[in-house]
């Protein structure tokens, strides 16, 4: 059913030929309070001089790229959808997920003094990543150093000036998280470049996370509904690993990626708008025999500065146009840059509009009324401007980038061209 927003002029009309889940202006809209606050009272879009201003999931940030140079209470935590709405099949829920989940700013110098030169696409830890709510990571794996390795590279290898770390590192703080928290699931979408034989079953077992394994065998193969998120706590079954490396489903049981979801196009024209075409691995976007729909929406080129711009309208409007390219579905993974950089509630406040959509047809997930009928929601004020926060089945995380927050950092110039020299002479 189309849906107009609240926000919208009482003028305007549904349209039934253009649905959409969020009005085009739900950003724009935003008001900053000129009221005084400080201590952890201050809420989303209230100024604040240091993150200890701001209430409980929120950091003090701002937006240049938009013009907003006043630091404001901006959010950085995801709320704990399963708390609100449980019980339903995993393929109903929204879930942020981290593009190059590895490639962060502040990574591990390399041995040997080297210097990296490659993009990066987030800010914080893989640990952080995952207390603030996201919960699905995408991790390109490649054969280096006798070792398995997340890397940037091209044509298949990994060099040593685009090397993050061992995959072991960050597997290991996954299987940290699912075990100190016991009611969460985690999925990792790999790019895989692994040749050795068993190299990925290898990994995942020294890592410790074969006990949270989801079974290919158990996964839907036509599109019917996965199990309840209640079902895989229950069960263990905490990790979904999926592969684009369609010869590991048979020789190692990892689930060939695009058997069980579409995906729209990566990169640039992922974040054009207007369209919303479909990876060339995968399926249309509208096909029925896959239960699973990742969204891609984020640039070819990262820039660090830009993503607070690129999470505010422009997101929005791309999630209504890939959920009509969907046939009216809802991506079950948002997948971003720099995840907590907005204009206030970002990337947090439209998966909020997405679960509450799909999950109870209210508004946002906190409008939600446990045991309610579909469509009966809370009487609250649309966009929720304070992050749900809830103790009841929630884990303890914190808003924290492995730096300052404040400085906005962007590689040279000077550095991409070195970098694009060095992979010429390198490939040629």
């Amino acid at each position: 059913m189309p849906m107009c927003s609240r926000l919208l002029d009482s003028r305007t009309k549904c349209r039934a030929s253009a649905p959409t889940i969020f009005a085009p202006l739900f950003f724009s809209l935003f008001l900053t309070s000129s009221a005084a606050c400080f201590n952890g009272n201050c809420q989303v879009l209230e100024a604040c001089t240091a993150a200890t201003d701001c209430g409980p999931g929120l950091y003090c940030g701002n937006c240049p790229a938009l013009g907003r140079t006043r630091p404001v209470c901006t959010r950085g935590q995801a709320t704990i959808v399963t708390s609100l709405v449980n019980g339903l099949p995993f393929n109903k829920y929204s879930w942020i997920m981290t593009h190059n989940s590895f490639s962060i700013v502040d990574a591990p110098p390399l041995p040997g003094g080297v210097q990296r030169l490659t993009f990066y696409n987030q800010e914080d830890t893989v640990t952080n990543q995952l207390r603030n709510g996201a919960r699905g990571l995408m991790l390109d794996m490649y054969d280096f150093e006798n070792d398995i390795w997340l890397c940037h590279s091209f044509r298949g290898q990994c060099f040593n000036f685009t090397a993050f770390q061992p995959a072991i590192n960050t597997l290991r703080e996954v299987e940290a998280f699912l075990t100190q928290n016991p009611t969460e699931i985690v999925t990792i979408v790999i790019e895989d470049y692994v040749h050795t034989p068993k190299g990925l079953t290898n990994l995942f077992r020294n890592a410790g996370l074969d006990k949270y394994w989801f079974p290919v065998s158990d996964m839907p193969k036509k599109g019917e509904d996965w199990p309840t998120v209640t079902e895989m706590v229950q069960v263990n079954h905490r990790l979904l690993v999926f592969t684009s490396d369609a010869s590991k489903e048979a020789e190692e049981g990892i689930a060939y990626q695009w058997s069980y979801m579409v995906e729209n196009e990566s990169g640039d024209p992922g974040v054009e708008g207007g369209s919303c075409p479909h990876r060339k691995e995968s399926k249309p976007l509208n096909s029925r025999s896959a239960s699973l729909f990742l969204q891609n929406y984020f640039p070819t080129d990262p820039v660090e500065a830009d993503s607070c711009k690129e999470h505010s309208v422009p997101l929005v409007d791309m999630v209504n146009t890939c959920y009509k390219a969907a046939g009216n579905v809802l991506p079950n993974f948002l997948a971003v840059n720099f995840y907590m950089r907005s204009d206030g509630g970002g990337v947090f406040d439209i998966v909020d509009k997405m679960n509450g959509h799909s999950l109870c047809g209210c508004n946002t997930i906190s409008a939600c009324q446990e045991g309610a009928p579909f469509g009966s929601c809370k009487n609250i004020a649309v966009p929720n401007t304070s992050p749900v926060t809830n103790t009841a089945g929630s884990f303890t995380g914190s808003v924290q980038f492995s730096r300052s927050a404040s400085p906005v950092h962007s590689p040279n110039c000077w550095c991409f061209l070195v970098f694009y020299f060095l992979l010429i002479a390198v490939l040629l």
